[in-house]
């Protein structure tokens, strides 16, 4: 097979384990619909598609949707336990609910706006998946949890997302105490280091122009940005039997970007 620097999907899909009950927030951004997406296709599983403005609509009956506005820990909690008692529990989490609200330079920013960004991508994760890690632990019969970060964390930020980088710096202390605190439950808890994927993100929250995304996919090695369904792909593969060794790690998808 000759390989391009273009994606191009392989001909199988990934598969969670059947009847997994999966609970995704931010479900109905550029990630979350591709994850959702490729459990459909592929899994038999149950899906908690969270929307925090709007409703994930879908006619497909695994499909559980759930909209709130995440303003603290209790609006965090009453999602967990709304598709607890809907789905009748919770084996898995994944957490792709996040935003950059502060689009100008960070010395710019007030104090305000500073707790903001913080609650948005590092809190708001830490109460979900506390919720979550306690509702599996109770089950007994383990879980996955799966957050997000990004490769520009380890390398700063920039100056308009250094306090969405320092949230996602954390985030990766936090992936690694979960999964301390996870493992004698089989709860495994991971997250994703992810570069510049083509997911609508930077459009939406930094306001990217056609040209500005082609203009970033160029510096990455492989000249382009990644696909939100290669994104799903290793979230699928996490929550899949395959990866029962593996916890506390955060994989990089980054094309090579940073090397």
């Amino acid at each position: 097979m000759v390989m391009t620097s273009k994606f191009q999907p392989p001909p199988w899909t990934p598969q969670a384990p059947e009847g997994m009950r999966v609970l995704i927030t931010g479900a109905t951004g550029g990630l979350g619909r591709a994850l959702v997406r490729m459990l459909l296709d592929g899994s038999k599983c149950v899906i908690g598609a969270h929307g925090a403005t709007q409703r994930f609509e879908s006619d497909d009956e695994r499909v559980i949707p759930l909209q709130r506005q995440f303003d603290g820990e209790a609006d965090c909690i009453a999602v967990i336990e709304e598709f607890q008692d809907k789905a009748g529990g919770v084996d898995a989490l994944v957490v792709l609910s996040g935003a950059i609200m502060h689009v100008d330079h960070w010395n710019k920013i007030s104090g305000e706006d500073w707790e903001r960004e913080i609650g948005i991508n590092l809190n708001q994760p830490f109460f979900l998946a506390h919720a979550a890690m306690e509702r599996m632990k109770a089950q007994g019969g383990g879980g996955r949890i799966i957050l997000t970060g990004t490769e520009s964390a380890l390398h700063g930020g920039s100056p308009v997302s250094f306090p969405y980088a320092v949230a996602k710096r954390g985030t990766e202390c936090m992936v690694q105490g979960l999964a301390r605190e996870g493992a004698p439950h089989n709860i495994l808890v991971n997250g994703m280091r992810l570069g510049f994927i083509a997911s609508g993100f930077h459009q939406r929250w930094t306001k990217k122009t056609g040209a500005d995304m082609k203009e970033r996919a160029e510096m990455v090695p492989l000249k382009r940005g990644g696909h939100p369904d290669e994104a799903a792909a290793l979230m699928t593969y996490l929550l899949s039997d395959w990866a029962g060794f593996i916890t506390g790690q955060m994989l990089a998808l980054t094309g090579g970007d940073w090397l």
